[in-house]
């Protein structure tokens, strides 16, 4: 509680920054706003994951292209350009990097105790904010304490505490709506009062993602079941306009229940005037969406309302830029305007420029924590004899894999000696994190043979997931085989240069299970689709499937090691649906890691090579990864791989021959 009035104090400093920028040329809706019109300007950041300094703490180095201390230094431009702004954050705040678990689980959140990611925001001035599905990762208390010391409004509408007969009668965790009275100023220098009503939602799916954590304790809500029952409430109460702070992904037109990403059939409910999006860290207005009847991702408008996703850690500001008449003094959105503003740019020859400078206020504010953080990921906890990369982790089994499945089943193997599974065979299942994607060309594990940190740690698995063991049968073992199998496009034998990976496959559902061997065979189809659905049942990319040399029969039994995610059914994936647990461990799978390594003093992390792709008749695939993988090309066994040129935004290409 100590440093809330040196928050005040820095907030009224950067405020302050703000009013000479007078060369700053106004928006057009500024200049054309008349006597009754209003110029309102929403800017958003979403996904911060902790990321107030533009630091990458696994690498250990400064980087341009994330940080809320850049994106703040949009703010200070917007709010010039406009006459009147609002900022909001849409969610995941307090998890995601190395100084969200140095909070967590070295200096701890207590009462009182002021959370980094939120002394930040408060001295960059937030009007609200709302909660994303990873605040949930380090339990309630910790995340009530977190938020305690925001000196902003935060909403969450379909959490809660206590259920009633509809949502408006539930006991929410936090505040279901705010409504943020803004003086604002119209076209003729009038003064007038603005009415915002801000109301926030989250991914019902924490209920699975975080089940220890929360079952018994809170429940939640359908998105879209939980809006229409609000916003009536919100407009009698007095709001002028409504925005939808929606910590869920752009996804289908029409409305599922319980559906995870719900942007779209939120954005259709009457009342709401504007949609700030995130989660799927994506941008919007952008390219990475495709049109469809309600998605227009070039005029940035979900059912014709203005929406924005400002992609992730700080990466964009995004910004509703809305025209605003009152016409008996009821005011209404004429025109609207949807933008993104970057705080870096890929050039042609891959290197980052920085298109803004950090704020030095917003650094200052957390730079003992920054300080402490560094100090705590760079701590030794042993060594490794190989190196530990991630470059070609989608297509050949993998040293960064390698090691979280050994850690995961030397652990589990200890945990279950004298129990009544204690002789069942134990494999171990876990997906790459980093393995680029959305995370660009530079998103890969690397560790150079040597000494092994903490950061080392942290950077093989990024998320403070829990250890598991599931009980499943052989057929559930080739199953959960065939549900990762999605990551491959179907190859035809003989063809030269075909795509190998489904974009719309996420590598953290790649999971590779070591303790058995086996081939997958990519002339097949997929039997199930991106998110799990069954799509072909006659489909067997899994062949060859062998523990101990001997084929997995259907009703064999095994324990698998993987994380709370992927057992309490994070995936759907067959065999890990939240009935087939056996053990629920205290200890994080990173934890693991290092007390694993720690045990060891020096791991071999070498993949066993014990999966391939099966021959096919010399096809040709292509596939994207970091530059950097050349430097591991070698060390790439059992597989004719070349060099095939330069991919797209700043990714190299290979090819495999089949």
């Amino acid at each position: 509680m100590t440093n809330r009035p040196l928050v005040h104090l820095s907030r009224r400093r950067f405020l302050a920054g703000t009013a000479g920028a007078s060369l700053i040329a106004l928006h057009p809706f500024s200049v054309r706003a008349a006597e009754n019109q209003v110029h309102l300007r929403l800017m958003e950041t979403t996904d911060l994951h902790v990321h107030v300094f533009p630091y990458d703490y696994y690498a250990d180095k400064p980087v341009d292209t994330v940080g809320l201390a850049r994106t703040a230094a949009h703010v200070k431009d917007i709010r010039a350009e406009a006459t009147n702004a609002m900022l909001l954050d849409n969610g995941d705040l307090i998890q995601g990097n190395p100084m969200g678990d140095y909070i967590a689980y070295e200096r701890g959140m207590k009462e009182g105790d002021m959370h980094p990611i939120v002394t930040a925001m408060n001295v960059v001035g937030y009007d609200a904010a709302t909660i994303g599905n990873h605040e949930f990762n380090y339990g309630l208390d910790f995340l009530v304490n977190a938020m305690a010391g925001a000196q902003f409004p935060v909403v969450l509408a379909n959490v809660a505490k206590e259920m009633g007969a509809s949502p408006t009668d539930d006991t929410t965790l936090f505040k279901p709506w705010h409504i943020v009275e803004k003086t604002v100023t119209d076209g003729s220098g009038a003064e007038h009062t603005i009415k915002v009503g801000i109301i926030g939602f989250t991914p019902p799916q924490i209920m699975t993602w975080d089940r220890p954590r929360l079952e018994g304790k809170v429940q939640t809500r359908d998105i879209v079941e939980t809006a229409r029952a609000y916003v009536p409430q919100i407009k009698e109460a007095g709001a002028d306009i409504i925005v939808a702070l929606s910590h869920s992904g752009i996804g289908p037109d029409q409305h599922t229940d319980g559906m995870e990403n719900a942007s779209v059939p939120l954005a259709a409910i009457e009342g709401i005037d504007a949609v700030m999006t995130g989660h799927h860290h994506l941008e919007f207005p952008g390219s990475k969406y495709d049109t469809t009847g309600a998605v227009d991702p070039v005029k940035g408008t979900l059912h014709g309302k203005p929406a924005t996703m400002s992609g992730f850690w700080g990466s964009h500001l995004g910004v509703i830029d809305l025209m605003l008449e009152v016409s008996g003094g009821e005011w209404r959105v004429v025109t609207h305007e949807s933008t993104l503003r970057p705080i870096s740019k890929r050039n042609e020859d891959r290197s980052i420029t920085a298109l803004v400078d950090s704020v030095p206020e917003v650094e200052a504010s957390v730079q003992q924590q920054h300080e402490d953080t560094l100090s705590y990921v760079r701590r030794a906890v042993g060594k490794t004899s190989a190196p530990l990369h991630s470059y070609f982790a989608l297509v050949a089994d993998d040293p960064s894999v390698q090691i979280v499945s050994i850690a995961q089943k030397w652990y589990v193997g200890d945990m279950l000696k004298g129990s009544d599974y204690e002789g069942l065979p134990i494999l171990s299942a876990a997906a790459p994190f980093k393995a680029g994607g959305r995370g660009g060309p530079d998103y890969f594990t690397d560790v150079p043979a040597g000494d092994v940190a903490i950061k080392n740690v942290a950077d093989l698995y990024l998320y403070p997931n829990t250890v598991r063991a599931v009980k499943v049968t052989g057929a559930e073992v080739k199953d959960w085989l065939e549900r990762s199998a999605g990551m491959f496009n179907q190859i035809t034998p003989g063809e030269a240069d075909q795509v190998l990976l489904n974009p719309d496959f996420p590598s953290y559902n790649f999971d590779v299970i070591d303790g058995v061997t086996y081939q997958i065979d990519l002339s097949q189809p997929s039997k199930y689709g991106p998110k799990g659905a069954l799509e072909n049942p006659d489909a067997n990319r899994i062949v060859d499937l062998l523990y101990n040399g001997a084929p997995v029969n259907p009703d064999d039994e095994f324990v698998i090691a993987t994380n709370n995610y992927r057992a309490s059914g994070g995936g759907d994936f067959p065999g890990a649906k939240g009935d087939t647990i056996i053990f629920e461990a205290p200890d994080t799978n990173r934890d693991v890691i290092v007390r694993y390594i720690v045990d060891q003093g020096t791991i071999n992390p070498s993949a066993d090579a014990n999966w391939s792709f099966k021959p096919l008749n010399g096809a040709t695939v292509l596939f994207d990864t970091g530059p950097a993988a050349k430097r591991y090309l070698d060390d790439v066994k059992g597989m004719d791989i070349e060099e095939a040129g330069e991919g797209p935004d700043g990714f190299a290409r290979f090819r495999i021959k089949l």
